[in-house]
């Protein structure tokens, strides 16, 4: 019973307030970060080192809101069909106004319970599910409904609020409870007197400080309110308990959604020469650990963001372990996401002007440190733009671009090549900038 009260009242707080607030006419068709991250392309290619067609893909966008994510998962996904549900009939109605204003005819919504799942009979290639399983009385039982709608070889998206970096909210939600202001769905009384009793603490009591912004007395921050300080249902999980519930469910851990975010070693004033402890023991430190050893030293995070699935990664060797043999078997693809007409215009100025160039201008999302190309590697690299070429052929193209060595300005030999590009292109594929794909 208490557990269909929440659902309840979750309902009735995103039919007051639906979620999220996007203008109808805002596109995310010119943010190649945003679409990067739901293109499904990078989590198949995280998971088994190949690149799938999304054309004629189902994606279902699990407590899809407002739209706003199903908008951007239509774009970038072109010609997948996108199934929205929403507990929220307010929200399903915005959806479907939104994607319809975007001219986006393969698509559907309706208000369904993700725990009415099990009963539906649908399977999709992909479920992105945002912002939602901390919501639900038990993370596990969401898990578990998902996974029943998910295609065997499928991969989901999900996410779980911080414990550790989110505690000073939890701390602001028991004190609102407390008072009374949560026992039925927040609305414009509770949150004026949220703001009366922020707004005249003193400025170094604690909760203040951690939670509190200037901002929020205005009215337009009643969605902020509601999404932090009266968020019904929220809950906090922990590294260790992520991995509880994946196991719980029967589903495999596949990568953080911003996996280069959580690098252990990068949060060490030298990553070349960590403590003589820490040099010797970490490559034997399971991931679960090292995510968790990341969290307690550096919780910045709001959400344990991650894309799991019924089977397990590929275990292929990163390409710097590569052979000869599985190089020229490759085939080498940009991310779809920098495949665009904007950025290829762009590149070529770039290249034009003979200039070094970071990457990361392009698409910052999945490299936390600049990666630089010079007018070599942009050159060889341009032909991607319209078809993905096999590394032999970028072979050759590479060393027609660069036919002397530099230093004894003889022609470059083959063997020199390659060894050139494969590290260019495992310098790249590294932040996913390159997808280097075998048969």
């Amino acid at each position: 019973m208490a557990a269909t009260d929440d659902l309840e009242k979750i309902r009735r707080q995103f039919d007051y307030g639906p979620y999220p607030r996007v203008a109808i006419d805002k596109t995310p068709k010119d943010d190649p970060n945003v679409l990067f991250v739901h293109d499904l392309v990078t989590p198949f290619y995280v998971r088994d080192h190949r690149v799938p067609q999304t054309k004629g893909k189902r994606i279902l966008d699990a407590g899809c809101g407002t739209g706003y994510k199903s908008l951007v998962l239509a774009i970038a996904n072109p010609g997948a069909e996108i199934v929205g549900i929403d507990l929220s009939p307010e929200s399903v109605k915005l959806a479907a106004e939104r994607l319809k204003f975007h001219h986006f005819d393969n698509v559907y919504f309706e208000v369904r319970s993700i725990l009415d799942l099990p009963s539906w009979g649908e399977q999709f290639d992909y479920i992105n599910c945002d912002e939602v399983l901390y919501l639900l009385p038990d993370p596990v039982e969401g898990l578990n409904a998902l996974k029943s709608v998910l295609k065997p070889d499928g991969i989901l998206r999900s996410n779980l609020h911080s414990a550790l970096q989110r505690f000073p909210f939890f701390r602001a939600q028991n004190l609102f409870k407390l008072m009374g202001l949560m026992d039925e769905n927040p609305e414009e009384m509770e949150m004026d007197i949220v703001r009366d009793i922020m707004k005249e603490l003193k400025d170094g009591v604690d909760l203040k400080a951690r939670t509190w912004n200037p901002h929020y007395e205005q009215q337009e921050s009643n969605e902020t309110l509601l999404a932090n300080h009266l968020l019904v249902a929220d809950k906090g999980s922990t590294i260790p308990q992520l991995f509880q519930y994946l196991e719980a469910a029967g589903l495999e851990f596949i990568s953080m959604v911003n996996w280069r975010h959580w690098n252990l070693v990068d949060l060490f004033k030298d990553p070349e020469n960590l403590p003589t402890f820490l040099a010797l023991s970490l490559p034997d430190v399971p991931q679960s650990v090292q995510l968790e050893m990341y969290e307690l030293l550096h919780p910045v995070h709001r959400l344990l963001d991650f894309w799991c699935s019924p089977q397990p990664r590929a275990t292929v060797a990163d390409l710097g372990e590569w052979s000869e043999a599985q190089w020229d078997q490759s085939t080498v693809h940009l991310h779809p996401q920098l495949c665009t007409e904007a950025i290829k215009e762009k590149w070529l100025g770039y290249l034009n002007d003979r200039m070094i160039v970071d990457l990361g201008t392009f698409m910052s999302f999945s490299s936390p440190t600049p990666v630089y190309v010079d007018p070599l590697g942009l050159a060889t690299l341009l032909p991607l733009f319209d078809h993905p070429l096999a590394f032999p052929d970028l072979c050759d193209r590479y060393q027609c671009l660069a036919p002397l060595d530099p230093v004894t300005l003889e022609p470059i030999e083959p063997r020199v090549a390659r060894q050139q590009l494969q590290a260019l292109l495992t310098r790249l594929e590294l932040s996913l900038f390159v997808l280097v794909s075998l048969p």
